[in-house]
């Protein structure tokens, strides 16, 4: 079974408290993103569960990664045999595109099929939030409003299937710790939900991620590389998540060639 993992990138992102068990309210929008990992998934008679990388390297031990996770979770409640899982990453790490989490949601999914268990959309968003706080967007994969620690979803009739989005992902890795140190929890002064549904011109006098603030004062770089994405006309330009992915939201195609100095640029097909 072949599986395509795709990425996502926050459009807006307000912390607003932060919860006595560690964690974080916030609101966001949700958007699905054409730039993939590949995974296979082949049951395979062995006493283990097995995973191979290729592609971008994914540090730490690879039975800590979150799709050998997603078997494990499913075989507490249901008696499925070991699979191979071989991943092609090509969605960067530490970017804030949520490919961790897609790669494991998409397991979940796709052993679902595999051994025909049968789980809802309902029930496999349950496993998911097991996972992670962005896992279950990755079930359904359609925008969503996202609230609480991002697990709880309103659908959203976004579709900006008319403009092309260019991703900038430069050599920066920012932990999720780092992040949330930079930023401090606040009511948020504009709503979001409603934010989303003005024209996408005016975004950018609206929606902003909270993250930015203290991140581009710690990595300037990452300043530097939204305002050149301004510079050659996005409509919108932002940090994904808690970075290091900026992104930009073009009326077509731009030539950003001149701005590969700054990292690898994506430029994403339709989903």
């Amino acid at each position: 079974m072949i599986l395509f993992a795709n990425a996502k990138i926050n459009i807006g992102l307000q912390i607003i408290a932060k919860r006595n068990d560690g964690y974080h309210e916030l609101n966001s929008v949700f958007y699905p993103l054409p730039i993939y990992d590949i995974i296979e998934l082949l049951e395979t008679g062995a006493a283990e569960t097995t995973l191979n990388i290729q592609g971008e390297r994914i540090p730490g031990n690879l039975h800590d990664n979150l799709c050998v996770k997603a078997f494990e979770l499913l075989r507490e409640d249901y008696a499925i045999p070991a699979v191979s899982i071989d991943l092609i990453k090509q969605i960067p790490i530490g970017a804030g595109l949520g490919g961790g989490s897609a790669d494991a949601s998409f397991v979940l999914k796709g052993l679902n099929d595999l051994f025909n268990l049968n789980l809802t959309s309902e029930q496999l968003e349950l496993y998911a939030a097991k996972l992670g706080a962005d896992c279950p967007f990755f079930i359904q994969n359609k925008p969503v409003f996202a609230t609480g620690i991002g697990t709880d979803f309103k659908t959203l009739s976004l579709n900006l299937d008319e403009y092309h989005i260019a991703v900038i992902m430069p050599n920066v890795h920012i932990s999720t710790a780092e992040a949330y140190a930079g930023v401090q929890p606040k009511a948020p002064e504009v709503n979001l939900e409603e934010a989303i549904r003005l024209p996408i011109q005016e975004w950018k006098f609206h929606i902003r991620n909270d993250f930015e603030e203290g991140i581009f004062e710690h990595y300037p770089l990452l300043k530097e590389i939204k305002e050149a994405l301004y510079q050659k006309g996005a409509i919108y330009a932002a940090m994904s998540g808690s970075g290091a992915a900026i992104y930009g939201i073009f009326w077509e195609k731009a030539d950003l060639s001149d701005l590969a100095k700054y990292g690898r640029i994506y430029h994403p097909a339709k989903l």
